[in-house]
């Protein structure tokens, strides 16, 4: 297992497997080349690698030469295909072989197409050393394929993630645990804490709540604390983005958990958002929001309750117990039906001991 940046890749393909399928695709091209001069075109920056063994093997004449175009960032392609190095000149009447490090989606081999069809070339055709099946759109033939593998994103031998890992001699696939990312709601004194405490434990998640973290980073002094501080004392809100970087730091800090429980975050449409796009950056997403739901009469005994033990004020006035069960009132609906609209809201009974609401808790998330 490996490293880079904040993800964690495990072996898929050895070196001698990556050899083997490079000689293979060598191979195949000189049966049909080996009485031409053809131009080899590699693509930058992935296929250097590729293009240096393929002509190792190609024992035959030969020019070569390289385009660079960009579609990726992190994990996924942005879509948007931009042309960084244009194609040679001297390409009227000659045979043309593009030599790419691995064809997806094909959105990258589209452009290259449209690069080379203003050119006279002889004839021009699509080498690749990697070949997802699944995901590729068909437009275009492939002439010579090294090896197909999964959908799964890998690095080494010249693939990246973020620019690190080219230099891998094989190839690792991206390590994707099933994750499971909660949401936790629940009125002041639902048990949301404690029930948190069992299920990070049973699933080996990690509990980030929105309050603890704020305390962290004010108490320490961090960067972010500082920022978040110099907004309360001027009596503002802490903006989302910010809540978000705090909230993406503990996400980075725990690379090996298999999951998280979002506690006191999101609290507003706006904010659940956020969260989603900073979860797909990680190549992330939450798969359930959990309301725990319990009549507003035992709450309110709950924490009358508990203020005689903690001392906190607002457990200790019923008034403004009942304030926060309206605030919350207020602000949950919203999100209730952002999250019914993505199928991932589920209520849970939060009334009676707290073996019986975390059973009923498991078996919500073990359908998941």
């Amino acid at each position: 297992m490996i490293k880079l940046h904040d993800k964690r890749f495990k072996p898929f393909l050895s070196e001698e497997e990556i050899l083997s399928a490079v000689k293979k695709v060598a191979e195949e091209v000189a049966l049909d080349y080996k009485d031409q001069v053809p131009i080899f075109v590699g693509v930058l920056n992935g296929a250097f690698v590729f293009v240096s063994d393929f002509l190792k093997y190609y024992q035959h004449p030969c020019e070569v030469s390289f385009v660079k175009l960009s579609s990726y960032h992190g994990l996924t392609s942005t879509g948007i295909v931009e042309t960084l190095l244009d194609i040679p000149d001297n390409l009227e009447g000659r045979s043309v072989i593009i030599l790419e490090d691995i064809i997806d989606t094909g959105r990258t081999l589209k452009e290259l197409v449209h690069l080379f069809s203003n050119t006279n070339v002889k004839d021009f055709k699509i080498a690749t050393l990697f070949y997802k099946p699944e995901v590729y759109n068909g437009e275009y033939s492939i002439d010579y394929v090294g090896m197909e593998i999964p959908d799964k994103f890998i690095v080494g031998y010249g693939l990246d993630y973020n620019e690190l890992g080219r230099n891998l001699r094989e190839v690792y696939q991206l390590n994707q645990n099933h994750m499971i990312n909660l949401v936790l709601f629940g009125k002041p004194g639902a048990g949301k804490g404690t029930q948190a405490e069992f299920l990070k434990e049973k699933y080996n998640l990690k509990h980030i709540s929105t309050g603890d973290v704020f305390r962290y980073n004010i108490k320490n002094g961090t960067e972010l604390g500082k920022l978040a501080q110099s907004y309360m004392d001027k009596g503002d809100l802490v903006p989302d983005e910010l809540t978000i970087k705090m909230l993406q730091e503990e996400v980075e800090k725990n690379p090996d958990a298999s999951g998280f429980i979002f506690d006191g975050f999101p609290r507003t449409t706006a904010q659940s958002e956020a969260l989603d796009n900073f979860l797909e950056s990680k190549n992330m997403k939450i798969n359930a929001t959990i309301a725990l739901e319990a009549d507003d009469k035992v709450l309110v005994e709950r924490l009358l309750e508990r203020g005689k033990l903690s001392g906190r004020p607002d457990d200790q006035d019923k008034e403004k117990i009942e304030n926060r069960f309206e605030e919350y009132n207020q602000k949950t609906a919203p999100l209730r039906q952002y999250y019914e609209a993505q199928s991932k809201f589920h209520s849970v009974n939060g009334i009676g001991t707290i073996d019986e609401v975390t059973q009923r808790l498991k078996a919500v998330i073990d359908t998941l």
